[in-house]
């Protein structure tokens, strides 16, 4: 039994934390600095947002790690890195992350649904934040474990919806790599025919990149429930 118990501690830890590794090793992989490359990520995504008609959509740098579209403030934000790096990494990303300007400016309805749902579950965060701060005080106060047993039923559930956001955010990711970025990429001569490949590579990581996230959120989860 023992072991059982153990073996599947690891196959949770692996299911949680392997598709972060994954995506990471996979970015890391293709960020090789390509000299023989026309143009950075940034010059590409500034390219290629001006194409698609979205001169007005800025482009701007951001921490490692960070990489997204503003809906709101209608910004593409790249990392460093993919900013100014000219590698199979940096031009996928920069390609994905325009797409997501391409969703908006079509109006998709998962980035439309995604971008309500995330004002509000920044509220439900800070609930979240101030009811995980009051559980010990009201705890000492009350001394009732059923209010507590509540407390963190409804902390988990608040939990719960980052979660979710994130895995029905998975449609509108795979929808900027293969339907918005790759065609982009395979027939705008942007890279190497050699090169596909291994940005096809990046772009399932990139699309992946909110599932790794669930995943993560998940464990949060988890922890509250035991």
């Amino acid at each position: 039994m023992p072991i059982l118990i153990i073996l599947g501690i690891l196959a949770l830890l692996a299911l949680i934390f392997g598709p972060q590794y994954w995506v990471k090793s996979i970015m890391a992989r293709h960020a090789t600095d390509r000299p023989d490359f026309p143009g950075s990520g940034g010059e590409l995504a500034r390219h290629l947002l001006d194409e698609a008609g979205l001169a007005d959509v800025g482009l701007e740098e951001t921490p490692p790690g960070t990489d997204h579209y503003d809906p709101i403030a209608r910004v593409v934000r790249l990392s460093p890195s993919n900013f100014h790096g000219r590698s199979v990494t940096a031009v996928a990303v920069a390609a994905h992350e325009v797409g997501h300007a391409v969703q908006h400016r079509d109006g998709d309805p998962f980035l439309v649904t995604r971008t309500k749902w995330a004002g509000g579950l920044a509220g439900l965060d800070k609930v979240a934040f101030w009811m995980l701060i009051s559980i010990p005080l009201i705890g000492i106060l009350i001394k009732s474990p059923v209010i507590a047993m509540l407390q963190i039923g409804a902390l988990v559930v608040l939990m719960s919806g980052r979660v979710l956001m994130h895995v029905l955010t998975l449609p509108m990711e795979i929808d900027a790599s293969f339907k918005r970025a790759l065609p982009v990429l395979e027939h705008g001569g942007f890279l190497h025919e050699d090169d596909l490949a291994s940005a096809r590579q990046v772009l399932k990581a990139a699309a992946g990149t909110y599932v790794a996230s669930a995943l993560a959120t998940l464990l949060d989860v988890i922890r509250w429930i035991r």
